[in-house]
């Protein structure tokens, strides 16, 4: 799915050679500083390498469509991003603007349940905790339907109970859409309990 061919970002990151399977769920471990967040916003095109090639689908990502690239590779981000207005709203938000077919408001209720946000879909947005705002970013990307879910450490403002919940969630949405997750996470044992792959970075390299 992804390759990369002799790829540096900066004095940051450099991978020689790696490839990331389609529909499996990867794990990147490593230190903090390693380049692991810097490794997500590369497949997310929200950068470009400074040197070499990173391939999508045998397609060098720079010749990708940034946004139908981003409607296919979605990305979700350590702090989630709320925008004005109510917790639909906010859940809508990519849907309407990738153009895709609304929503129900059934549907959106049954994900929050899913999601364990114990609120109203008419409810202010930025009134909930860091751990709602969290959940909610999830349900957004995946109303999209992407093929690709990059999450960058997306349980770090959760418990271990919830945040043990959230994995569930997105490993088995991904099992019944067939859609790939590349999860950065600093934790080696959700990696083992997750992973049906993992890459650990230091120091900007692929060292496994």
């Amino acid at each position: 799915m992804f390759e990369f061919e002799n790829m540096r970002y900066k004095d940051i990151l450099f991978i020689k050679q790696l490839t990331i399977h389609q529909g499996e769920f990867t794990c990147i471990v490593g230190e903090s500083g390693g380049g692991k967040t810097t490794l997500l916003r590369l497949l997310n095109k929200m950068i470009s390498p400074t040197e070499g090639n990173i391939y999508y689908h045998k397609q060098r990502l720079e010749q990708c469509p940034s946004v139908a690239h981003r409607m296919d590779v979605s990305l979700l981000s350590q702090q989630p991003v709320m925008f004005e207005g109510t917790i639909k709203d906010n859940l809508l938000y990519a849907v309407r603007l990738f153009q895709k077919d609304d929503v129900s408001d059934e549907e959106l209720s049954d994900l929050l349940t899913q999601l364990k946000v114990k609120k109203k879909l008419s409810d202010d947005a930025s009134l909930c905790s860091g751990g709602e705002k969290q959940r909610i970013a999830l349900g957004r990307i995946l109303l999209k339907k992407s093929s690709v879910l990059l999450l960058d450490e997306p349980s770090s403002a959760l418990d271990e109970k919830t945040e043990d919940l959230l994995l569930q969630i997105v490993s088995q949405y991904a099992k019944e859409h067939e859609v790939s997750v590349i999860l950065v996470t600093h934790s080696s044992e959700v990696a083992s309990k997750y992973g049906q792959r993992i890459i650990r970075i230091e120091s900007g390299r692929v060292i496994r």
